[in-house]
C-alpha cells in the first residue's frame, strides 16, 4: 500500500489447521479470522475447508483479506470466503508457500499437513502459536518452540506482536 509516497507495511499471518475441523476448532478459527482482520492484517491459509474456511470466514465478518494457497490447480477449489485464491497444482508442496506468506502462523488443531507446515516454519524461524495443535519438545531442549494458547485473543495478540517485530 502507497500512501503519500510512504509505504504503508501490513501484517501478514498464515493460519493453518486441519481440512476436517472439529466444531471447537472451526470456532477458534473463525474468532482468529475475525480478531485478525480488525487488527488489518492479511490472511493466507491453504484455502480449502475446515479451519481455512473458518478463518476466512471469520475474516469476512471483520471486513479482512483472505489469500488461499491451493493444492490444486483450479481456482474454484477456494472455500467462498477467499478473497484471492492462488491455485499452486503442487498439492502438499504448497504448504511451503501457506508459511513463508506469514511473519506468524497460527495453527489451530491439524493433521499431518499442519504438523508439515509447523515444521517448515519452525525451520525457517516464523513464529508458531498453537490452538489444540501438535505438542512435542525438541530432545535436549526444556521448552518447546510453539507457544500454547487456549483462547483466540491470545493467539491472535501473541501473533501480532511476533508479526510487527519481524517486519
Amino acid at each position: 500500500m502507497i500512501q503519500n509516497g510512504k509505504h504503508m507495511k501490513k501484517l501478514f499471518i498464515s493460519v493453518i489447521g486441519e481440512s476436517k475441523a472439529s466444531r471447537k476448532n472451526y470456532e477458534a478459527a473463525e474468532k482468529v479470522g475475525e480478531l485478525l482482520a480488525k487488527h488489518g492484517a492479511i490472511i493466507f491459509c491453504g484455502g480449502t475447508t475446515g479451519v481455512m474456511e473458518g478463518v476466512c470466514k471469520g475474516a469476512k465478518k471483520g471486513g479482512g483479506i483472505t489469500v488461499g494457497i491451493l493444492p490444486s490447480s483450479k481456482r474454484s477449489h477456494a472455500n467462498k470466503y477467499v478473497d484471492i485464491p492462488i491455485p499452486t497444482g503442487v498439492g502438499y508442496a504448497r504448504n511451503k508457500y501457506v508459511v513463508k506468506s506469514g511473519q506468524a502462523v497460527i495453527a489451530i488443531g491439524g493433521s499431518y499437513g499442519t504438523l508439515c507446515e509447523i515444521g517448515f516454519a519452525l525451520g525457517y524461524k516464523i513464529p508458531v502459536i498453537g490452538i489444540n495443535t501438535w505438542q512435542f519438545q525438541k530432545k535436549g531442549h526444556k521448552k518447546s518452540s510453539i507457544i500454547y494458547v487456549k483462547s483466540p485473543e491470545n493467539a491472535v495478540k501473541l501473533a501480532i506482536e511476533a508479526a510487527k517485530k519481524r517486519k
